[in-house]
């Protein structure tokens, strides 16, 4: 996503979601998103949860470089870009980014990177510990989690 500052420098964001819980992972607010920088962020989830079978993208340049493309054959992921023009077929992230979009960045003005980066933390905590989703059964992304851990320990 892209978003400005009141001074009109804009500044990217990276939005990682997950597919079962619907838990935002990741929103990193910076000035730019190289490839390399995103393969860091997405070994800092990886670290956290594992491994995940497939991650699905648009073809913006950071998730066709050069740097993703190692980072692929280095942990044998498997990744689908969706087809140009079809948001539809990542839908929980567009989801995702719709509500970013009407609950936060249209409403908040930025001063400097560091006030989105707080911002977008406060909204991402509140999208994944105290919002209720209805495709979730309207549980929130991580009451879905320590449900599923607690029927795995029941096991």
């Amino acid at each position: 996503m892209l978003d400005a500052l009141t001074d009109g420098r804009r500044f990217r964001i990276l939005a990682v979601v997950g597919d079962f819980s619907r838990e935002n992972l990741v929103l990193v607010a910076d000035t730019s998103l190289s490839g390399r920088r995103v393969a860091r962020e997405l070994d800092k989830v990886i670290a956290e949860r594992g491994i995940p079978k497939t991650i699905v993208s648009d073809n913006r340049t950071e998730f066709t470089s050069m740097a993703i493309l190692k980072w692929l054959q280095d942990t044998g992921i498997d990744w689908h870009y969706i087809a140009p023009g079809k948001p539809q077929q990542n839908s929980v992230i567009k989801s995702l980014n719709g509500k970013l979009r009407d609950e936060c960045l249209n409403k908040t003005l930025f001063g400097t990177l560091r006030d989105a980066r707080k911002t977008l933390e406060e909204w991402q905590e509140d999208y994944n510990w105290r919002r209720p989703h209805s495709a979730l059964g309207n549980l929130t992304p991580m009451e879905l989690l320590q449900r599923k851990a607690t029927d795995k320990m029941a096991a």
